[in-house]
């Protein structure tokens, strides 16, 4: 796992604020929720994990440099 520096976090934060709504494009977890599935924006910690309530129920975090999202809506 790659840990991103101060700025990236930041950056992170600002594209993905408290609030905004994640499309999962890829997961390399054998719990991952289905690509596909959409969620909501919990927050980014401080190693440029996204925190995600995926609509499903789950709540797997997206890793920095393995994981991917996209930004759906505003």
């Amino acid at each position: 796992m790659t840990i991103p520096n101060k700025e990236t976090v930041e950056e992170l934060r600002l594209r993905y604020p408290i609030g905004s709504r994640v499309e999962l494009v890829k997961m390399d977890d054998p719990q991952a929720p289905p690509i596909g599935t959409c969620g909501t924006v919990r927050g980014v910690d401080d190693t440029g994990s996204i925190l995600v309530n995926w609509d499903n129920g789950g709540g797997l975090n997206v890793l920095f440099g393995t994981d991917v999202v996209r930004k759906i809506g505003g």
